[in-house]
């Protein structure tokens, strides 16, 4: 191993790999000894929700460069919003990363654990003269800032002295003072082209006790105070962000010229955030989502949250592979969904079992195969991993396939069932169907077929025909409920609406879910939560979480080809 790769601790597949600017960031650090070389990142969800798969590309993006250099990565809680915070979001917060396969180890932080050291801090600005108490609402405060081609209007609380702030300050911890009625207020540069910099609110009153902290404060930091700091105490050395704070970033580096003494800083650095078609990133609008049960909750398999991903029956390896796919961008842009759906598929296909399952059931009566008979089939469990053996499938004289695999009069390139036709089902033999039955609505209810008992798969029959289909043996199969999830958007872009009076919810899809009632082979009575399974010549399935010992549910994962793709030519 030579040197530069102890340093970084990259595999010779990731050196061939091109660079995306942040490793070439963090290379060009390393070489120059910067923090001695030292990676050490940190992803900081707020505990206000469920992380969803644009949170899931940020953890890939910290915790995995910090892999690659042999770094860190803290996980902190930006718990600064009591009144939005919930324990809830907290452990599903960490439930999803450790999901996802990785580890923060003992470096579990709180931005609350720095409450003391933030509101010392706080004092020093106000000691400085660089901060103030403001007594105005925060409407006027915002109308004062202006806009940034015009410079704002100074607060007439701006010149107060030093020692009335601090007394003020002092009475706002107390408690002494309502919600709203004051807060404390950065004193930078009311000109200042960045609105970010035109004396920003630190701190505020709110009232609320804190899930960790309980009513030890009444005043809480503003995220702008609490990031860079935070970092600076972790011995955070790049701390990456979304490109939306691009413009906050000069405010967390004055915070840190005007509080900090020390040689080191932490560092900034911010990519473009994941936008997905046919999706929407706002914590906002999913809990509007929720709130209004337009779904079944964070975890419904139609929602883009990491919850909701591994109940639909997605893999952490496939969400990873996604990320790495799709790389890291200094500008905006939208991901095609479909590509994350091929990653799913393309990981499922090397893992996932194939099964038989007869979603729109059709009976099949074979007349001339020996009543009571039963045959056990000696099938492939995944063509893609031979050596994971074999399952035994039972056969017998009836059985089921799909409706749509029998016409009554089929088109000339039809190679399926149809009257006089001829189809092998799979690992089986092959049947000739030679009548049907139907009700007193003309749908047909029930084939009439013979089978050729020397085409037996296996038995080295060369006859061959052009179709081959799944089925399912009536008298061994299982009853599943079967959830066929679709996109929860039909509208590429669901936040553009053509009507000012409509909002995003106007592009929901009406067909994101259809539950019926499938054929499955007996196998998976054994099927655990969340197994995975491949329904074969249909799609990916998962078990879901609602199944039961007298009741199996499947959530459909995704089809086996892009049906949208075709959609949309």
């Amino acid at each position: 191993m030579n040197n530069n790769e102890k340093k970084t601790g990259a595999s010779p597949d990731e050196k061939n790999k091109s660079l995306n600017f942040l490793e070439t960031i963090i290379e060009e650090d390393i070489k120059n000894g910067k923090h001695s070389g030292k990676v050490h990142t940190r992803f900081p969800p707020e505990p206000n929700g469920y992380l969803h798969i644009g949170h899931a590309k940020s953890i890939c993006l910290n915790f995995g460069l910090a892999k690659k250099y042999n770094g860190q990565c803290n996980l902190r809680f930006d718990d600064t919003n009591p009144s939005k915070e919930e324990e809830e979001y907290v452990d599903s917060i960490m439930e999803d990363i450790k999901w996802l396969g990785f580890d923060w180890e003992d470096r579990l932080f709180y931005a609350s654990d720095y409450f003391d050291q933030l509101f010392e801090w706080a004092v020093k600005l106000v000691k400085d003269g660089k901060a103030y108490v403001d007594d105005q609402p925060s409407e006027l405060i915002s109308e004062q800032k202006g806009v940034p081609t015009r410079p704002g209007t100074e607060s007439p609380f701006r010149s107060r002295s030093m020692e009335e702030n601090l007394g003020l300050f002092e009475r706002m911890k107390k408690g002494e003072f309502p919600n709203g009625t004051r807060v404390l207020r950065a004193k930078i540069d009311m000109n200042s082209p960045n609105m970010h910099m035109r004396d920003p609110v630190i701190y505020r009153i709110m009232h609320t006790g804190h899930h960790r902290t309980g009513n030890k404060w009444c005043i809480y930091p503003m995220y702008d105070f609490t990031h860079g700091q935070s970092d600076y105490l972790e011995g955070i050395t790049h701390s990456i962000c979304t490109l939306e704070f691009v413009v906050h970033r000069p405010l967390y580096d004055w915070f840190l010229d005007n509080l900090i003494d020390t040689e080191y800083r932490p560092r900034q650095y911010e990519f473009a955030r994941l936008n997905l078609s046919y999706t929407v990133m706002s914590k906002r609008k999913l809990l509007e989502l929720v709130n209004e049960k337009y779904v079944n909750g964070w975890d419904d398999p139609r929602m883009p949250t990491v919850s909701g991903l591994r109940r639909r029956g997605y893999t952490p390896e496939s969400i990873r592979n996604f990320a790495d796919r799709i790389g890291i961008a200094k500008r905006e842009n939208v991901i095609d969904v479909g590509l994350l759906e091929f990653s799913v598929r393309e990981h499922l296909n090397k893992i996932a079992p194939r099964i038989f399952a007869v979603l729109n059931p059709l009976k099949v009566i074979i007349t001339n195969y020996p009543e009571g008979q039963v045959e056990d089939l000696d099938l492939e469990i995944n063509p893609e991993d031979p050596n994971i053996g074999s399952r035994i499938v039972p056969f017998s004289k009836e059985v089921y396939i799909e409706q749509n695999d029998f016409m009554e009069d089929p088109p000339r390139k039809f190679f399926r069932l149809g009257p006089g036709r001829e189809v092998r089902l799979k690992g089986a033999y092959i049947i000739k169907c030679e009548d049907y039955k139907k009700d007193e609505n003309g749908n047909i209810t029930e084939l009439y077929c013979t089978y050729d008992p020397e085409t037996k798969s296996g038995s080295g029959t060369q006859r061959k025909v052009k179709g081959t289909l799944h089925w399912v043996s009536a008298e061994h199969a299982v009853d599943a409920e079967v959830r066929i999830y679709d996109r929860l958007f039909s509208n590429e872009f669901p936040d553009k609406v053509e009507d000012d009076s409509k909002d995003f919810k106007s592009n929901l899809n009406q067909d994101s879910l259809k539950v019926i009632t499938g054929k499955i082979e007996p196998s998976v009575k054994e099927a655990k939560v969340l197994d995975k399974f491949q329904f074969q010549r249909l799609g990916y399935y998962c078990v879901d979480p609602d199944s039961t010992e007298n009741k199996l549910v499947f959530n459909r994962t995704v089809p086996l080809r892009d049906s949208w793709a075709k959609q949309n030519k």
